[in-house]
């Protein structure tokens, strides 16, 4: 069962008997913190931005900039209750990364995301996830390039070739797609760079049978300051366009969200699902998809897992187009 919201005046009690952080979090009982902004309290704002839980606020008020997300429709509080409970360290990692992350440089903010992504990935609920993930059989090896690519003119074309794994971005299209990127960076006569993927899908994200498999979380920091396709995407960012068709998950909304310019076909959607493995976007997304619709959208994207058809993302400025 969901708690009910906290009333202002509850809010205001509650912040008065100056209850300790182990109150607000993971195995306390506030895994999160519900409120009512009608009538809070907007000098509260600094210790709500204080606790390590998440913060949701539901309808309107002076306290709505000191939440993680807010809600115009409190319907959609049991869903998001739910997905944090049942991963609510990593829920926590989630709000605290954003948190900080609208205050750095896109460097710095993608470094901090490779750290949390670390975090989380040695703690118990992403553990849990992969002890309960049967091994999957060994892909068979497929003769064409993850990624073609092609010059016309001064436009270079990049298309994921993987149609049959829907476009998941495993180390294969990982590295294609970073080496593709930096070619773009260094010739500078290449004054389009256009993205998008075979087949049905544009990207499913993370190739699901990767995760988790490097050595250790040191040695996969250094890889994805190395390898991450996100760090060249902000220097990119202005010749990048990037064409969207059904699904873009976890890491493919992610990459997308760097472009200048995202169009979007009409049955596409995006989705950030990496909550229910016990992980946070680790693709750059905790930088690229807030500094276009904001940290609270991100944060409710990423707690509800719910997907976001092509018209919303629109709306929200997720993408700039949506064209047949």
């Amino acid at each position: 069962m969901t708690a009910p919201p906290l009333t202002g005046r509850e809010l205001a009690e509650l912040a008065a008997g100056r209850p300790p952080l182990e109150l607000f979090g993971p195995e306390s009982q506030h895994p999160l913190l519900a409120i009512e902004l009608a009538g809070a309290d907007p000098q509260l704002g600094g210790w709500l931005q204080s606790l390590p839980c998440p913060v949701i606020g539901l309808g309107t008020g002076p306290l709505a900039a000191a939440c993680d997300l807010v809600l115009t429709d409190e319907s959609a509080l049991p869903t998001i209750a739910t997905n944090i409970a049942q991963a609510p360290m990593t829920s926590m990692v989630l709000v605290q990364l954003l948190r900080l992350s609208e205050r750095l440089s896109e460097a710095e903010a993608l470094v901090a995301e490779s750290f949390a992504f670390g975090v989380v990935q040695t703690g118990p609920e992403f553990r849990r996830w992969r002890c309960a993930q049967a091994p999957l059989p060994q892909a068979p090896a497929v003769p064409e390039p993850p990624l073609l690519i092609e010059r016309r003119g001064d436009v270079l074309c990049l298309i994921m070739n993987r149609p049959a794994e829907r476009n998941a971005i495993g180390v294969e299209m990982r590295d294609a797609l970073a080496d593709a990127f930096d070619l773009a960076l260094i010739d500078r006569e290449i004054v389009r760079v256009e993205l998008s993927g075979r087949g049905r899908c544009f990207s499913v994200g993370g190739h699901v049978g990767e995760f988790g498999l490097a050595a250790d979380p040191a040695t996969a920091h250094w890889i994805r300051v190395l390898r991450l396709p996100a760090r060249r995407l902000p220097a990119l960012r202005k010749r990048l366009t990037v064409e969207v068709q059904g699904a873009a998950i976890g890491a493919g909304v992610e990459i997308a969200a760097f472009a200048g310019r995202v169009v979007a076909r009409p049955d596409a959607w995006f989705q950030l699902p990496e909550l229910q493995y016990g992980l946070i976007p680790g693709a750059g997304g905790t930088v690229s998809v807030p500094r276009r619709i904001g940290r609270q959208r991100t944060a409710y994207l990423a707690l509800s897992m719910k997907r976001l058809p092509a018209s919303t993302a629109l709306a929200w400025g997720l993408v700039d187009a949506i064209e047949a």
